[in-house]
């Protein structure tokens, strides 16, 4: 009995203890899920594939240096004369009988093992080779920094998501306080109306409140899933459960100088270096095209082994030779260096569109921080305006000098500040981020400060 009751106080101090660390689980902070975003978002395995594939490209283009070996190994038989012919020659295993007309003509079937060992170099292509593995460089380098562009894409969309949720909670925590704010105001109609100091409608127009309340609170909580929806792809785990998340406080972020910014976005956007490498990349394959008109010089040769029989007698020879070649009708190339002239100028194009385009975002982006800051100024003044100016609305229903009208607009211009507030800190936070995104510099230690 003694051994039961003291494995029983370990059972429960054990089961005290398992509770305990369940309850105080540790909230989801910001900071946690961009880091789990960067290593489970599909988009972030699409970009570190893509540079896998540029940097095989690379190597591939490079191959173009080296010399080609090749091994053939070739076994045969046939009466064809032109090639029993040669097949003895090879094997050098012609006789004089061999020049018999009958056997010349009607030659008895022959093998051949042929065992061959060939290769050839491009010594020289008129410089057309370096400017193709330059082009795959460069390829390379833009995938590189389209990667990080979006490692950057990923992190803005876990701070919006992220921020979202957060709101959604909050606009759950103010419907539910204003449902019990308006269960308690309804109570309160009832009583008036027993005591004769409140009319029918007053407890219709309560009612009809608290309804609007319930509704409210149901449409928040429907925001919520969605919400938590947007940040299970933002993260890339879609089995992701509901946690707490680390709450992110009011924020009086620095306003920049837009001028700087627009430098900052030109030398730090990483898509827009991506773009401007692949562009240096096009004019690498226009170059190449343009060089693809001169001589191209080849050295080859060839080792051969010759047997009528696997193991037999057997005959060698070899072959070495140098190769100069000019197309003397390139219509084809002329087509090619067309097509590479069109390409080049559309990336020209696209890439200075790409850049106006940023200057937009920046510009959106700083007024919208601006804009952000401005209105949390405002909201944050108005909630105690609001909470004050229904106070005294409160007390003036309760002491018969204000109509139930006059108490519901009163509440819902609080509940109004509320919500404006809590939105005006999340598009602050949000307004921040997608600043540092349009320059270039949105890192995951950058979107620490946001929280």
């Amino acid at each position: 009995m003694h051994r039961v009751q003291h494995w029983a106080k370990w059972l429960v101090l054990i089961g005290c203890l398992t509770g305990l660390g369940a309850t105080a689980q540790e909230p989801l902070t910001l900071k946690q899920a961009i880091v789990l975003a960067l290593k489970q978002n599909p988009e972030e395995a699409e970009a570190h594939a893509t540079v896998d594939e540029s940097r095989a490209g690379t190597a591939q283009a490079r191959t173009a240096l080296l010399p080609q070996i090749h091994f053939t190994e070739d076994m045969s038989r046939g009466d064809d004369p032109v090639y029993v012919f040669g097949a003895r020659l090879r094997q050098q295993q012609f006789t004089q009988a061999d020049f018999a007309i009958d056997s010349l003509n009607r030659p008895a079937p022959i093998g051949n093992f042929s065992t061959r060992l060939s290769g050839g170099w491009q010594v020289f292509d008129s410089l057309r080779t370096e400017r193709l593995i330059r082009g795959a460089a460069l390829i390379e380098k833009s995938a590189v920094s389209q990667a990080g562009a979006i490692d950057q894409k990923t992190v803005f969309g876990v701070v919006a998501a992220y921020q979202q949720v957060l709101y959604a909670e909050r606009e759950i925590d103010t419907a539910k306080h204003d449902m019990q704010t308006a269960e308690a105001l309804l109570e309160s109609v009832d009583d008036h109306v027993k005591a004769g100091l409140a009319v029918e409608s007053d407890r219709m127009s309560a009612q009809v409140n608290l309804a609007a309340c319930k509704q409210s609170l149901i449409v928040a909580e429907g925001d919520r899933e969605l919400a938590w929806a947007e940040l299970r792809q933002a993260m890339g785990t879609p089995d992701l459960a509901e946690t707490r998340l680390a709450p992110i406080a009011e924020h009086d972020f620095p306003q920049g100088d837009l001028q700087q910014e627009l430098k900052t976005a030109a030398s730090a956007r990483k898509d827009l270096a991506a773009m401007g490498e692949a562009d240096q990349a096009q004019g690498a394959a226009t170059s190449a095209a343009r060089l693809n008109y001169g001589p191209h010089v080849n050295v080859y040769g060839n080792l051969e082994n010759d047997a009528a029989s696997f193991g037999g007698a057997n005959g060698n020879n070899w072959v070495a030779g140098v190769q100069v070649s000019i197309d003397l009708l390139p219509l084809g190339k002329r087509a090619e260096l067309a097509r590479e002239n069109a390409a080049s100028a559309r990336d020209n194009a696209q890439l200075e569109s790409y850049r106006q385009r940023v200057r937009v975002q920046v510009n959106q982006a700083h007024i919208q921080l601006e804009t952000a800051r401005q209105s949390m100024e405002t909201a944050h003044a108005a909630i105690d305006q609001a909470a004050e100016s229904l106070r005294i609305i409160r007390n003036r229903y309760q002491a018969g000098l204000a109509t139930i009208t006059d108490l519901l607009r009163a509440e819902d211009a609080e509940r109004q500040s509320q919500t404006s507030y809590w939105r005006a800190v999340y598009a602050n936070s949000v307004a921040y981020a997608q600043l540092l995104f349009a320059t270039g510099t949105l890192t995951p230690e950058a979107a620490e400060d946001l929280q």
